[in-house]
């Protein structure tokens, strides 16, 4: 019986994939635009189970001080069938500031979700706010350059307004970044997420990759 209930636990903490791919474009000295894709396999590593696409228009305030506006489409399957799909439109502001070699990124978004639920035919809405603090420093230099490996930590958390409980989520993140070139960049870690439900709560635990792209023609024009 010991033996099963290891093995039980075993296969509830499985690991889950968390594949990211974002671009950032930006044409003048303060407009950008922001695209990202996501493949998730939740329940199976090796098989998707959720995609996002989704992207915004910013505004640099200041180098440090980033708000934005964003759409996107979020699916979820479920035993290879479509389950739910989202359509999300959300404001961001974002406030970095540094300490010596350590960048601190403030993160807030508010949210507002529509729902479809193809298999029962159900409509619904969600509005959800969320905070996340990112912390990096670089490792091997003292600032971001080509070669530069650095180290990531973040907390994010969601409060839903609409529904119960009001937390219903807390993300913490813990990895290492490698800046490939001034555009290329990569970043892999471990990404631990609680769902909060009144029918219980639940942990996820995800190996993150991504790929981010950063392209900068307002130099060139200033040039």
């Amino acid at each position: 019986m010991l033996c099963s209930g290891l093995k039980f636990s075993a296969q509830k903490k499985n690991i889950s994939s968390y594949n990211v791919i974002n671009v950032s474009y930006k044409w003048s000295s303060k407009f950008f635009v922001y695209a990202e894709g996501q493949v998730r396999g939740t329940a199976d590593f090796t098989y998707p189970d959720y995609y996002e696409l989704k992207g915004g228009l910013g505004y640099e305030l200041t180098d440090q001080h980033k708000p934005l506006i964003g759409i996107g489409r979020y699916v979820n399957y479920k035993n290879h069938s479509l389950d739910k799909e989202e359509f999300r439109l959300w404001l961001q502001d974002s406030y970095e500031f540094q300490a010596g070699k350590f960048e601190f990124e403030n993160r807030v978004r508010a949210e507002k979700s529509w729902f479809y639920a193809p298999l029962t035919d159900e409509h619904s809405d969600r509005i959800r706010l969320r905070y996340r603090l990112n912390i990096s420093v670089p490792l091997n230099s003292e600032k971001i350059k080509p070669g530069t490996i650095s180290a990531n930590v973040y907390d994010e958390v969601f409060f839903v307004t609409t529904e119960k409980p009001l937390f219903a989520r807390n993300r913490v993140y813990g990895g290492f970044s490698y800046q490939i070139d001034k555009n290329f960049g990569l970043a892999s870690g471990y990404l631990w997420q609680r769902e909060f439900a009144l029918t219980g709560n639940k942990n996820l635990h995800f190996l993150y990759l991504a790929l981010s792209l950063k392209l900068d023609s307002s130099k060139s024009k200033k040039e």
